[in-house]
């Protein structure tokens, strides 16, 4: 990556077209993230709320495949994004949302609705400052990405692993270290859509920008998520 000091720098002679072009793919980031949560809320309350179906995924085999499925599709998305068209990406990117949200439809079912209302709350509130943060911060916070993508590469072994053991210590750790590790992640993410642009907007190729907007609206999306199930173990109140 090329040094953030000298981006920076670089910008000044050209700051109005950048800054110009850079609010509008981030309005792009932020409203394409913005849809992918309403449709994964929509999808999970509708399922959430329906007794009938949660018994027929969760209470059966099926909701190993609902579970993991998501992570399959972040995979596949990221191996395919270079051969699907902007406009495939974002259709891509709807359909992971709506299957994350019956993936975490459960909520309904396991917390109260109030609860799950205030912990959105929150996580929108936490979620929007460290944004913010990281996106008008001056400091290059690009070496935190090694050590937080070892740091989800964790979480994800230990989460396995606390399936079969069941330990609620196990459960409680992971949730303060994912609260960490999430939050972080969404300055750092940020921050490197910011840069990213920056470095590409000389050469105005609209197909990458719309590929690069959904891409980062990804990455934005499942900090915001992540966020929001870890807070929930925290704040939620069960039924």
């Amino acid at each position: 990556m090329a040094d953030y000091q000298t981006i920076r720098a670089g910008t000044g002679t050209r700051s109005a077209a950048i800054d110009e072009g850079l609010r509008a793919h981030m309005n792009k980031v932020y409203g394409t993230m913005s849809v992918g949560l309403l449709l994964t809320a929509l999808v999970a309350w509708a399922v959430g709320t329906n007794e009938q179906m949660v018994q027929a995924i969760f209470a059966t085999p099926l909701k190993w495949v609902v579970m993991f499925a998501p992570l399959i599709m972040v995979f596949a998305f990221g191996a395919l994004i270079n051969k699907l068209s902007a406009a495939g990406a974002q259709l891509f990117f709807y359909a992971f949302s709506a299957l994350m949200g019956l993936s975490i439809s459960y909520i309904f079912a396991a917390y109260t609705g109030i609860s799950i209302a205030q912990t959105f709350l929150v996580t929108a509130i936490s979620f929007a400052g460290l944004s913010l943060w990281g996106y008008t911060t001056k400091k290059d916070i690009s070496g935190w990405g090694s050590f937080l993508i070892m740091g989800v590469i964790g979480l994800v072994v230990a989460s396995i692993v606390n399936i079969f053991l069941g330990s609620p210590a196990i459960m409680f750790a992971i949730s303060v270290l994912g609260v960490l590790i999430f939050a972080g992640l969404t300055a750092y993410d940020t921050q490197r859509i910011k840069t990213d642009y920056i470095q590409h907007a000389s050469a105005m190729d609209q197909e990458w920008l719309g590929k690069s907007a959904i891409m980062g609206a990804l990455n934005l999306y499942l900090n915001f998520i992540n966020l929001f199930m870890f807070l929930l173990q925290f704040l939620g109140n069960r039924e």
